[in-house]
């Protein structure tokens, strides 16, 4: 056997599990999401059309967790396979040594990680940005819905609308009367011939622009027993649709920024707090997308290796080392939102660690020495057994 035929052969061994684990992560994040569509549907009435669209939004938010994960779970499979067929030991006897097999699992690696990087820099902000687009057009369009004619609409934080005509296409009323309490201390009745619902989705603002009318302001406090009449030829107001969409919903948020528009906002912000999180944003794009490649070099030692501490300490580990590896990288964001260090090299830190975590790995598999981290959990247990025993005893 050859050994780009053997190459060919790991490859295939490490596509499927990945593929499958791709599609079972990606599908369990997004159930937690389908509560929330699900309530479009039954209290908003939003088609189907419209939930499958936001699905296709939500997809690629996804991507960025599951794409390293699914592969580094794919490699434990395989390599872990590999091992428990004894297919590992016939390679290494044939003159094929780990750093061989090493080599095309680094290839797809890098496959992995410009398919990644395109995901955090490109697709994953505008498919955010889209969602929450699509989001506030559902909102505004289920705003206007609302509004019929003749009929008294509270839906509206502070505000009762009342239109005797209403125009649904073109989203414009006619004979309107609007009761506004926002500012409790004084109230104002405001009566205008014409409205028209304006949606900005930009700024996710909903505004209804008034024509040819009156505001009447009558203030509470005695001290303040004045009318006052006001006459307007146009007049804004915004509308609150925080019934459809909260206002964190509302809020666009820096991973929702382009990546050309994030190093806009870094040019332009000023030194402090602000400008720490657009740098960690714009890194923490980057780290990611390198994790396939440093995750590999501690997947094949642990799928080669697992096999000696048991059947699914390899997958296990695996998913400790996925958690771990996120968990640094949210100590090294905080750390860089903080200021503390610059983002250029806090940022870094998870994928050195693994880095050099990793090359060790592969040293002491290739050199056929055991990973004694593999036997901690065991350990750990063996232990508190132990002790629960001796408790026993003691009682």
């Amino acid at each position: 056997m050859t050994v780009l035929r053997i190459h060919r052969y790991i490859l295939r061994e490490i596509i499927t599990p990945t593929a499958l684990s791709l599609v079972i992560f990606t599908f369990v994040l997004l159930m937690g999401k389908i509560p929330t569509l699900a309530e479009l549907v039954i209290n908003k009435g939003v088609p189907a059309a419209q939930i499958v669209q936001l699905f296709g939004y939500l997809l690629p938010t996804f991507f960025s967790i599951t794409f390293p994960l699914s592969f580094l779970l794919g490699i434990l499979l395989a390599f872990g396979r590999l091992s428990a067929d004894s297919e590992f030991i016939a390679l290494k006897a044939s003159g094929v040594s780990l750093y061989s097999l090493v080599k095309p699992v680094l290839l797809l690696a890098f496959f992995f990680s410009l398919i990644t990087i395109c995901i955090t820099t490109t697709i994953e902000p505008a498919s955010k940005a889209a969602f929450k687009s699509k989001l506030f057009e559902i909102a505004s369009s289920s705003a206007s819905i609302n509004i019929k004619p003749g009929v008294f609409n509270d839906k509206f934080a502070g505000i009762v609308l009342y239109a005797r005509g209403v125009d649904e296409i073109h989203n414009t009323m006619a004979d309107v009367f609007i009761s506004d309490e926002r500012n409790g201390e004084t109230p104002a009745t405001i009566t205008a011939q014409r409205g028209q619902l304006i949606s900005n989705q930009g700024q996710y603002s909903l505004t209804l622009r008034l024509s040819d009318g009156n505001i009447h302001r009558h203030p509470r406090s005695d001290k303040q027993a004045t009318y006052q009449t006001i006459s307007f030829t146009n007049y804004d107001i915004n509308l609150d649709i925080g019934a459809q969409l909260s206002k964190r919903q509302l809020r666009r948020s820096r991973s929702e920024l382009s990546w050309g528009e994030l190093n806009d906002k870094i040019e332009q912000t000023n030194a402090g707090r602000k400008k720490f999180e657009m740098e960690a944003e714009k890194h923490q794009r980057i780290v990611i997308a390198f994790a396939p490649l440093v995750l590999v070099l501690v997947g094949i030692p642990l799928g080669l290796q697992s096999q000696r501490s048991g059947k699914g300490a390899g997958f296990a580990l695996g998913l400790m080392v996925f958690m771990i590896y996120y968990l640094i990288l949210k100590f090294a964001l905080n750390i860089a939102v903080e200021g503390f260090l610059p983002a250029a090299l806090t940022m870094w830190l998870p994928n050195l660690i693994f880095l050099l975590g990793g090359i060790w790995f592969i040293h002491r598999t290739a050199t056929e020495k055991p990973l004694q981290v593999l036997d901690l959990p065991r350990k750990f247990i063996k232990r508190l057994l132990s002790n629960r025993n001796k408790d026993r005893k003691k009682l």
